[in-house]
C-alpha cells in the first residue's frame, strides 16, 4: 500500500516558506530545492530523514544510500558525508524533512522495554551507520502533528519533545528499528563509537588524543581505532578535520575574519586552514563565506 505524502508535501512547503532550514522545534530541519544539486558536504547528526518528493542520494566513503518519496534514512552516529539531491524541479521540488534523535530517550525507551525490544535481535543486520528503508506508514501522522505543531510556539517546548518520544518508538518497532536498537545498546560498538564521534563533535577545537577516545570508547587504542574507521571510513583525525571545517563554514556566514575563524575551531596556521577549506569545499574560506552570505542575502524589495 502506498504512503499518502500529500499532506506531509503541504506542510513542509508551508512551514519552509515560513521558517527556511531551521525550525523552532530542536532538531527538525527542512530541506526545499528546486533542482537537482551539486555535491553537499555534510556532518550527519543521529537523525532520521523522510524524503516526501523528489530524490536524494548520500555517499558514505564508497557506499551510497539512495532514497526517494516515501522512503527514509536513519544515521545511527554523526558522520561526515557527501550527498546529492537527485530529483527536483521547479514544478515538484524536492522537500524532505530530518529529525534529531534524542539519544536520552532511546536509551529509555531501550532501558524499559527490553524484553519487547528484543525481539528479533538475535536475526538483526549487521550493524550499518546508515540504513535506508520504506517510511513506516504509522510516522506519518506524527510527523504531521510535529509539523502542524510549529503554529504553536507556546506548546511547543512541551509537546515536541513527547511527538519526538513516539517518532523514536515507533522508529524502534519499524523496518529501521534493529540499526537503531544496536546503536542505542550502551555497550555495542556502535554505540561506543557513536560516543567518541559526538565526544569529537563537541570539542572540536581541542587537541584530539586517540588513547584518551578508545578510553571513552572502552577498548583497546588499536580496537578503537579499527572499529572507527571501520564504522565511519575515515581516522578520529580526519572525521575532527571535517567537524573543524563545517564549523568554519557556519562561522563564516556571520564573520569576515578568516584567521580568526581558523583560529577558533582549532587551527594554528591560517594558510594551512585556508588549504584544507579549499580542500574540501572548493575555494578558499574568504570567498566561499561571501558566496554562501550573497546567496542568503535576502531580495531587494522592488521598487
Amino acid at each position: 500500500m502506498t504512503t499518502d505524502l500529500s499532506g506531509l508535501a503541504a506542510l513542509i512547503e508551508r512551514q519552509w516558506h515560513r521558517y527556511g532550514r531551521e525550525t523552532p522545534a530542536d532538531g527538525l530541519l527542512l530541506n526545499r530545492a528546486e533542482a537537482p544539486s551539486g555535491l553537499i558536504r555534510a556532518v550527519y547528526r543521529p537523525s532520521f530523514c523522510v524524503v516526501v518528493q523528489g530524490a536524494k542520494a548520500t555517499l558514505l566513503g564508497d557506499t551510497a544510500y539512495r532514497y526517494a518519496a516515501g522512503q527514509a534514512l536513519l544515521a545511527s552516529l554523526d558522520l561526515a558525508v557527501t550527498a546529492r539531491i537527485t530529483e527536483a524541479s521547479p514544478t515538484r521540488p524536492y522537500l524532505a524533512l530530518s529529525l534529531a534523535i534524542d539519544l536520552d530517550a532511546l536509551a529509555e525507551l531501550l532501558s524499559a522495554q527490553a524484553d519487547t525490544l528484543a525481539d528479533g535481535m538475535d536475526s538483526a543486520p549487521a550493524f550499518a551507520p546508515l540504513r535506508t528503508a520504506a517510511l513506516d506508514p504509522d510516522l506519518c501522522d506524527p510527523l504531521a502533528r510535529l509539523l502542524t505543531l510549529l503554529d504553536h510556539p507556546r506548546d511547543l517546548p512541551v509537546l515536541a519533545p513527547l511527538i519526538g518520544r513516539e517518532i523514536v518508538w515507533r522508529l524502534l518497532g519499524g523496518p529501521l528499528g534493529p540499526a537503531l536498537r544496536q546503536a542505542g545498546l550502551p555497550e555495542s560498538h556502535a554505540a561506543r563509537i557513536g560516543r567518541t564521534t559526538a565526544w569529537i563533535r563537541a570539542h572540536y577545537a581541542e587537541p584530539l588524543c586517540v588513547a584518551d577516545l578508545a578510553a571513552l570508547a572502552r577498548m583497546s587504542a588499536a580496537s578503537f581505532h579499527r572499529h572507527f574507521k571501520a564504522v565511519t571510513t575515515m581516522t578520529p583525525v580526519q572525521f575532527q578535520k571535517q567537524v573543524r571545517l563545517h564549523e568554519a563554514r557556519r562561522l563564516l556566514l556571520g564573520a569576515g575574519d578568516v584567521a580568526g575563524v581558523g583560529y577558533a575551531i582549532g587551527y594554528e596556521s591560517p594558510s594551512q586552514f585556508s588549504r584544507d577549506y579549499r580542500r574540501l569545499f572548493g575555494a578558499p574560506p574568504g570567498r566561499d563565506g561571501a558566496a554562501i552570505r550573497a546567496r542568503l542575502a535576502p531580495e531587494p524589495a522592488l521598487p
